[in-house]
This record gives C-alpha cells, structure tokens and sequence, in this order.
C-alpha cells in the first residue's frame, strides 16, 4: 500500500522516533509499505516519520556503482533502531535530495565510513561496517529519526538559498 508523505514544514519531520520494541506483522507490513513507497516515488531511502510514523524504522535501496561508472539498482534493505557506533575521521561529498524536501539538491559532506548497528525484520541484530554512498544514505535516514533534515547539514550561506 502507497502511503502518504509527511513535506518540509510538517512538525512530526523534526521529531524524535521511538525504538520499536516488539517486531510483529504491523512493524513488517509497514516495511513492506514503506518499500513499496520508496519505489514508487524513485527514493533511495525512507524514514518512518516521512510517512507520519513516530517510530525508529528505516528502508533503503541503494545504487550501487559499477567500474564503468554506471549503477545498478541495490536490494532492499530494512533498519529497525538503528545506531551509528563509529564515524571514520575522513569525509566525502554526494549530493543529497528528499523525497520530504522535493526538487532540493545540495553537496552534503559526511564522514566517508561508519560502523552501524541495527535490528532486521526477524529480531536479529547485526552490525556491518558501510562506505561511500550507502554510509551517506544511512546517515540521512538515520538523521531524520533523529528530527535532523539534510539541510540542517548546509553551511548557513547555502541554507540560504
């Protein structure tokens, strides 16, 4: 099912989300809602107050690059309380959008590698260490768990904008 999107300027965008305690049929029909939502409006990721939902949930698919520079689609992926236990000292670059924030681009620097942790769908948590576009992407999603939009990481003088 299609859900509904929360836009810049909702309140419930720069709220905090709840850890999911208990991983029942509404926590994985809502996964696969949020899915199904992420594809069909052509994001990469998907957090669960984008879709008006206070709780610690995000899905993702993220391209993946290939050796002749084009990309290919990534898989699904599902981050249930997910946490970043470590940054990596250096940064990279990449352009960043919002499906909450439409038509907005802008050069976001974030720590090129992280160590995360998170639950999957059947309970297990796991930890994984991620890089380049995919360490961006998590950091995104995970940022708007945390109340945080990809603008809040602009320079002043390019918030302005």
């Amino acid at each position: 099912m299609l859900l509904s999107l929360a836009y810049y300027g909702n309140p419930i965008l720069r709220k905090k989300a709840i850890p999911i305690e208990r991983i029942d049929d509404s926590i994985r029909q809502l996964a696969t809602d949020m899915i199904e939502t992420m594809h069909a409006t052509n994001g990469i990721g998907l957090a669960a107050n984008q879709i008006g939902q206070l709780l610690s949930i995000f899905v993702t698919c993220v391209p993946i690059a290939q050796d002749d520079g084009t990309w290919i689609d990534g898989k699904d992926r599902v981050f249930i309380n997910p946490k970043i236990l470590a940054y990596s000292q250096e940064f990279q670059v990449f352009s960043e959008g919002c499906l909450s924030i439409p038509k907005l681009f802008s050069d976001v620097a974030r720590p090129e590698s992280i160590k995360i942790q998170a639950m999957d769908l059947d309970g297990n948590v796991f930890e994984e260490t991620m890089t380049g576009y995919e360490a961006t992407n998590f950091m995104h999603e995970n940022d708007h768990l945390n109340g945080v939009l990809f603008i809040d990481r602009l320079h002043r003088t390019e918030r302005k904008k």
